[in-house]
């Protein structure tokens, strides 16, 4: 089943110390931000990307996608002040679609198999997140005290891309802006309008590059990868 896809790239990254947006960083001497297009870019599922960017990196980014071509990046345009300003910044520049993704532009090792079993489930329900059980036990803390060791058996760590059907996810957008809802992720404006969540089990690689520290995962996943393949 075919989809169009939102990558988020407009972020500044400040928790990677870098000096400059972490899209730029280069892991095996490619810019972080072309390994996540490449995903879109060779999976035959995919419509189109929609780039959302800092429009003070502009220039970058226009050097950048000389460099390295992306035929399906047909609408680069801007971002907001939150994340989710910059996701309804890429819905209003996707015309036609069924099922839309949105993915973080830090986000470099998603599956294509992941994203297609997502679509499907998208396509049937709505709305689908990739995620993973967590696997270290989760206490709740005030006050740098502990009160509460919470049950981890029905906790999930939620990934991009996250699914929906093309109606459904501007509709929530809507509702959102119009009531002053500000939401950590897209699947919870959908779930403001009480809409389920499909939940699609990814993999525990699909990591978003934050920090330095992540750089050296990203290299040894990178080496599994080349292992596997």
């Amino acid at each position: 089943m075919q989809y169009d896809v939102i990558v988020l790239a407009a972020g500044q990254g400040k928790r990677m110390k870098a000096g400059r947006n972490k899209q730029f960083l280069l892991i095996r001497n490619v810019p972080l931000l072309v390994h996540t297009l490449n995903i879109f870019e060779t999976d035959h599922t995919c419509n189109s990307i929609i780039l959302v960017i800092n429009d003070q990196e502009l220039e970058d980014i226009t050097s950048l996608l000389e460099q390295y071509p992306m035929r399906k990046v047909t609408a680069v345009v801007s971002g907001g002040q939150e994340r989710q300003h910059s996701v309804y910044n890429g819905l209003k520049a996707i015309k036609l679609s069924n099922v839309v993704l949105i993915h973080d532009g830090a986000r470099p090792f998603v599956k294509h198999h992941h994203i297609h079993k997502l679509v499907e489930e998208a396509a049937v329900k709505e709305a689908a997140t990739l995620g993973v059980p967590v696997k270290e036990t989760i206490k709740k803390v005030e006050n740098n005290i502990v009160v509460e060791t919470i049950e981890r058996s029905s906790l999930w760590s939620i990934q991009t891309p996250q699914a929906f059907l093309s109606s459904t996810i501007q509709r929530a957008h809507n509702v959102a802006k119009e009531n002053g809802y500000l939401g950590t992720d897209d699947a919870s404006l959908v779930e403001q309008l009480g809409q389920e969540v499909a939940i699609v089990q990814g993999d525990y690689d699909n990591i978003k590059l934050t920090t330095p520290e992540d750089l050296i995962y990203a290299e040894a996943i990178l080496t599994k990868l080349e292992q596997n393949n």
